[in-house]
């Protein structure tokens, strides 16, 4: 990722404050993401707690979805919005590795060296030009872990326990999973808080949903982990298609309690930015990509903050 600059206004608008007042607490032409983490702390603009790190997982069996676009771009805005992000790539394929605008095969050590060959996770953990988002990379090597993980004991709980040594050093923890079922999306899913769903608005989509929702039940029953939220996200949707119309329709019937109320349009912008590694927000931020993940962080936000009141109660 290159380094991020913001204007004056652009940083006091990420604030929530005057322009003023941002250039007498730090004058500058033009601010770092390093200087706009200063300025939240100084001015006091850090955002509400969400309680104890949160751990969201994106997720769908069926390729295609633009999960990891979602992901992305999704965990660079919390970041931006002043919380401490922490990114997983758990794809071999090292997708949210490069929508950060890395390359996997830079990095000698992924999620594999810590699942497997005991390291500390904190000892993978890179940074970014961003003081508080930071990334777990992927690469090719990733495509073994299933295997490797298969003969341990209490295999379904090694990303859980890796966890514990980042408690409380990010508010949010987010997994960006490969599309299919193995002992790795397994590990995600109990280790998970949330569940975020990102399909398209087409009917096979309903398969791999349905798939998805079964093997959440038996988690709850095999394993006793139950999911605090699962958010459905309808990506790349374009409402002049009748198809589209009509599965966003289907899935307001049948999973209206997961189905987030906006939906991520179809957007040049945003899938140009992805393919590029960078961010929509840094690329395009007036563009419907960006405008439709704000949406979706809003509602996220809200339901969040909500059961963050009621646990301090």
């Amino acid at each position: 990722m290159e380094a991020l600059t913001y204007s004056p206004a652009r940083a006091a608008e990420l604030l929530g404050v005057r322009e003023k007042v941002v250039t007498q607490a730090l004058d500058r032409m033009l601010y770092s993401a390093a200087d706009l983490w200063t300025l939240r702390r100084q001015l006091g603009r850090l955002p509400p707690s969400l309680g104890p790190t949160r751990k969201q997982l994106f997720l769908n069996f069926k390729g295609g979805t633009g999960k990891t676009s979602v992901s992305s771009n999704y965990g660079f805005r919390m970041a931006e919005m002043g919380y401490r992000v922490l990114i997983i790539d758990l794809d071999s394929q090292g997708h949210a590795t490069k929508c950060l605008g890395y390359e996997g095969e830079e990095f000698e050590k992924t999620l594999l060296d810590v699942l497997v060959k005991k390291v500390s996770l904190a000892d993978v953990v890179q940074s970014t030009p961003m003081p508080n988002l930071s990334f777990v990379p992927s690469n090719l090597s990733m495509s073994t872990v299933d295997l490797a993980l298969m003969p341990m004991a209490g295999r379904e709980y090694k990303l859980r326990n890796a966890l514990k040594d980042l408690e409380g050093k990010y508010d949010l923890i987010l997994f960006d999973a490969p599309p299919s079922f193995g002992l790795l999306n397994l590990n995600a899913l109990v280790a998970a808080d949330d569940l975020f769903v990102p399909v398209l608005a087409d009917f096979l989509s309903f398969h791999g949903l349905k798939l998805l929702f079964d093997t959440v039940n038996s988690l709850e029953e095999d394993l006793g982990h139950t999911l605090s939220h699962i958010f459905i996200v309808v990506n790349a949707f374009n409402q002049t298609f009748k198809l589209a119309k009509e599965a966003l329709e289907a899935l307001k019937t049948h999973y209206p309690e997961y189905l987030l109320p906006t939906v991520v349009r179809q957007c040049t912008k945003f899938a140009q930015a992805s393919s590029e590694g960078v961010p929509v927000f840094v690329s395009a931020p007036d563009s419907k990509g960006a405008e439709d993940i704000q949406a979706v962080i809003d509602h996220v936000l809200k339901r969040l903050r909500s059961d963050a009141r009621r646990a301090a109660k």
